[in-house]
């Protein structure tokens, strides 16, 4: 989870040192030639590619401390091993059917795919492969140190990928993937739409500047912005407000096609934090969802030491559910990760621990507690599943499901 921080507490930020400063110069000065290059504008998800992704430069290509009380963010999986196993006892049953492997996007730390790797043969469910799908090369260096520690017969299972498989059969995870998927900015005036891009004004700062001519991928998402206004069932009124701003995804959608695509048979388990589109695209969420997140402290400004943050945004997950249905997987369920967990059976995992040996359950029940409450991660994030071939993730059937 993330430290909220507003933006007038800037001066709590932790200072950088001179390499790290150097670092973030250095990507600056990429995106600012990028921007010359193509006229002068660019737009926010072209900022956001690059600011994490670029060679070398981008926050996830480089070599920065990431994840983990020492980095800028703790995901579920370094709170607690219970996560990884309750992932592990969700897919078993899709490894069995299909006879398949384990694919698991944006890996992170590897700490994910060690706890499920260790539930599943706990559970005598091994998969052959478990394949880690990991763009970043420093990151892949990371994995391999961390993963290198696994028995043996379970090391040798693990095999990373640079790119999708063309052909798939078994589970595809991934947690906290999709939120960090480059978004486009729109904003709503006078009946008008703007996409908002990035520009280097004449102190050779970024500056946010909006453009009237959208690219056409963009027309589908703002129609459907548009339409949500327009259902009085949630909104009372017909039109966005003036001032409007919030983000488009068409790269999330294409990234969740591209999964159903080499997905042959098997399932897809999908976590992140985001709302349904009615949700998402309320007329309190005024300026959308956008949030960095540096030495776990969250703040709103992107343009903030480039290459040394996370950029995020939340996931409208009807989208999500929209691009899987239409190229040819089955929604299995939408819910929250709560429920999700304890359908998995969280509760059976926790009782294999003494409540009597305080030093053991007491962090576990903390740990739990983080993973479980509303007031922490339970419903703030989300877990969405689909399916191909007949296949299906019991605990997210049986959760309660939310509306989509």
């Amino acid at each position: 989870m993330k430290t909220p921080l507003s933006s007038s507490d800037f001066v709590t930020l932790p200072a950088p040192d001179a390499d790290a400063l150097a670092h973030s110069a250095a990507c600056s000065a990429l995106i600012r030639a990028e921007i010359v290059k193509v006229g002068g504008w660019i737009s926010f998800a072209r900022f956001m590619d690059l600011a994490l992704y670029a060679p070398g430069l981008g926050y996830y290509a480089a070599g920065a401390r990431k994840f983990g009380a020492a980095g800028d963010f703790v995901t579920a999986p370094e709170i607690s091993s219970l996560f990884g196993q309750c992932i592990a006892r969700s897919i078993a049953d899709t490894v069995v059917e299909t006879g398949g492997d384990v694919l698991e996007l944006g890996p992170g730390s590897g700490k994910l795919a060690r706890d499920v790797l260790l539930a599943l043969d706990a559970l005598g469910t091994l998969p052959e492969r478990y394949y880690l799908l990991e763009v970043s090369a420093d990151l892949k260096q990371r994995q391999q140190q961390a993963l290198a520690r696994l028995p043996g017969h379970l090391a040798r299972r693990v095999v990373w990928l640079d790119a999708l498989p063309e052909n798939f059969e078994g589970a595809i995870i991934a947690n906290e993937v999709l939120d960090v998927v480059p978004v486009h900015l729109v904003t709503f005036m006078a009946g008008w739409v703007f996409e908002r891009g990035v520009v280097v004004n004449e102190h050779n700062e970024f500056q946010w500047r909006d453009v009237p001519a959208l690219p056409a991928v963009l027309n589908q998402p703002v129609s459907r912005i548009q339409a949500v206004f327009a259902d009085e069932s949630n909104h009372p009124g017909s039109s966005v407000p003036d001032g409007y701003l919030t983000e488009v995804a068409p790269a999330v959608e294409g990234l969740v096609a591209s999964l159903a695509q080499c997905l042959q048979r098997g399932t897809i388990l999908l976590i992140d934090y985001g709302f349904r589109r009615a949700e998402f695209y309320h007329a309190h969420r005024s300026t959308g969802t956008l949030m960095c997140h540096y030495r776990h402290y969250a703040h709103p400004d992107p343009f903030y030491l480039p290459g040394l943050q996370d950029i995020t945004a939340h996931v409208d997950f009807t989208s999500v559910a929209e691009a899987a249905i239409a190229t040819g997987l089955a929604l299995i369920g939408y819910t929250s990760q709560a429920q999700f967990l304890l359908q998995a059976g969280v509760t059976e995992l926790m009782a294999a621990y003494d409540p009597a040996d305080a030093s053991t359950y007491l962090p576990i029940t903390n740990q739990a507690q983080r993973l479980l409450s509303p007031a922490e991660m339970g419903e703030f994030f989300k877990v969405i599943g689909f399916s191909k071939g007949g296949v299906t993730i019991p605990a997210l059937a049986q959760a309660r499901p939310l509306p989509l």
